[in-house]
């Protein structure tokens, strides 16, 4: 459920939102000719695009493409309620506030040679303190105009050049608003492990569920409810072997919502329960 939600408009368009509110919610967001910073202030959250995948944690952000994705913020013993801020970077909105002094690597029509449609952030002294300077003016919306969110978006923009990602980060820019269509396999593959329904992954391929099930048939030949099953939980063995991670955690990061349905379906795939699975192979390996 949502508690608060604030947002202030810049040349008619939403650029700059607060919201709070309580987890578990999943949302899906298309974003036309737009990019989109999203900082995590309190709690965590998951967003799915069509071939990334990023868990963001307190104090921690993403510079993401335009493009469908979903976003589920994510219930913890941490915290009872999740808040972020989000700026919206249009196309057209950062050509008018720049107007003679574009910088050139947001609008560079030189080829990239890394195909990164995001960069995550994390810690960072310098994108905290702009936050809690946004902060400071969702608590005081009356001092906000036009002017100020246009120094604010230049703000962030020259900030996050500065931070530790500033390469990946300008080359990210300078191929933000360039649309890049990606195969079905590609698209899958991205998602093979994570918590998306089939019908979500449907959406990501913008193709119906009956027309996804018939592309995954003739792709991977197999059902998509059976390959990425399996997927998933020789996933989850891999992750069984190579960390101490908590078995209710794997099943998360692997996409099992319950754990009981992952270690029914760990047990018929390996023949034995995920707990015993781990401790054969830590046995046999002091043999």
């Amino acid at each position: 459920m949502i508690l608060e939600h604030i947002q202030f408009d810049l040349f008619e368009k939403k650029i700059f939102e607060k919201i709070v509110l309580t987890p578990p919610l999943k949302m899906q967001e298309m974003m036309q000719n737009e990019a989109c910073f999203m900082y995590m202030i309190n709690g965590e959250q998951e967003i799915n695009s069509s071939i990334e995948h990023w868990r963001l944690n307190s104090k921690e952000a993403v510079l993401m493409k335009c493009g469908l994705h979903f976003s589920e913020w994510l219930a913890t013993a941490a915290s009872d309620k999740c808040e972020t801020i989000v700026v919206h970077l249009y196309h057209d909105v950062l050509k008018k506030i720049y107007e003679k002094e574009l910088p050139g690597f947001i609008f560079n029509s030189a080829p990239v040679i890394n195909e990164t449609r995001s960069d995550k952030i994390v810690n960072d002294e310098l994108i905290y303190h702009y936050i809690a300077s946004m902060q400071f003016y969702f608590n005081n919306p009356t001092l906000v105009s036009d002017d100020l969110l246009v120094l604010k978006l230049k703000e962030l923009i020259l900030l996050l050049t500065k931070t530790e990602n500033a390469a990946s980060i300008q080359h990210l820019f300078a191929k933000l608003f360039t649309p890049r269509e990606y195969t079905f396999k590609e698209v899958v593959d991205a998602h093979v492990t994570s918590n998306l329904s089939i019908e979500e992954m449907a959406q990501l391929t913008n193709l119906s569920v009956s027309s996804f099930k018939r592309e995954f048939k003739k792709i991977f030949f197999d059902s998509p409810a059976h390959y990425i099953k399996s997927k998933r939980v020789e996933r989850a063995a891999e992750m069984l072997l190579l960390s101490d991670k908590r078995i209710s955690d794997i099943a998360f990061e692997c996409g099992f919502n319950d754990q009981a349905h992952f270690s029914k379906s760990f047990q018929i795939k390996y023949g034995v329960t995920p707990s015993q699975f781990r401790m054969n192979q830590k046995n046999k390996s002091l043999t």
